[in-house]
C-alpha cells in the first residue's frame, strides 16, 4: 500500500506542477473526477494503464510516475533476467518494469506475475486506451476481452484493443507469468 501512496503523491505533485485542477486532469485523461480523486488519495489501486495514459498525456516518463526516478538511456536499455524494477500493486499482481531506464518510450513492457486465487470470484475488468499484447511464459492464464473468455498456455499470445473491458486470472491453482506490452 505504501507504493500506491507514493504514486498518489507523485500524481498530485504533477497536477500541482502543471497548475491544473483535478477536473481538468480527469477530463484530459478520460476518467471520472471521483476516480482521479481516489487515485490521488491512495484510496484505490492505480492501474499501470492509467499511469501510462498520464505519462503520454503530459509528456512525463512512466518510470518517474511509478518509481520517482527519471530514466537515463535513449539509444537502448538492457534489463537482465528477473532484474526489472518490481512493483507489488496488489496481493494478486506483481509487475516488473523491464524498460524502466529507457527514455521517451512508446510502449510499456512489463513481466507480470499473477498469484492464483479463488476462481469462483468475479473477474475484475479494466479498460484503458491503446492496445495490449500478452504472451504467457508460465502457467495457465484466463483472459476475458469484451465478454469473450479465452485460456492461454505457455507460448500463447493475445493482442487486443485495451479500450474493451478485459481482465485476467491464474488458473489451476498455480501462478501465471506473462509478458505484457501496453501501447
Amino acid at each position: 500500500m505504501d507504493f500506491i501512496l507514493q504514486i498518489a503523491e507523485r500524481i498530485r505533485g504533477l497536477r500541482d506542477a502543471l497548475d491544473i485542477d483535478i477536473t481538468e486532469m480527469a477530463s484530459q485523461c478520460n476518467i471520472p473526477v471521483d476516480l482521479l480523486s481516489d487515485y490521488e488519495s491512495g484510496a484505490t489501486d492505480i492501474p499501470v494503464s492509467f499511469l501510462h495514459k498520464l505519462s503520454s498525456t503530459y509528456g512525463v516518463e512512466l518510470t518517474a510516475l511509478m518509481f520517482g526516478s527519471e530514466p537515463k538511456m535513449h539509444s537502448y536499455y538492457i534489463t537482465r533476467a528477473d532484474k526489472g524494477v518490481k512493483v507489488e500493486r496488489t496481493g494478486a499482481y506483481s509487475y516488473q518494469d523491464i524498460a524502466a531506464g529507457f527514455q521517451h518510450r512508446a510502449i510499456a513492457p512489463f513481466m507480470v506475475t499473477v498469484a492464483p486465487h479463488d476462481e469462483t470470484h468475479p473477474l475484475t475488468l479494466n479498460t484503458h486506451e491503446g492496445q495490449e499484447f500478452n504472451m504467457v511464459v508460465e502457467g495457465t492464464l484466463e483472459i476475458t476481452v469484451d465478454g469473450k473468455c479465452n485460456v492461454l498456455y505457455p507460448g500463447d499470445t493475445i493482442i487486443f484493443d485495451s479500450g474493451k473491458p478485459h481482465g485476467m486470472r491464474a488458473l489451476d491453482g498455480r501462478r501465471v507469468k506473462f509478458l505484457a506490452i501496453i501501447s
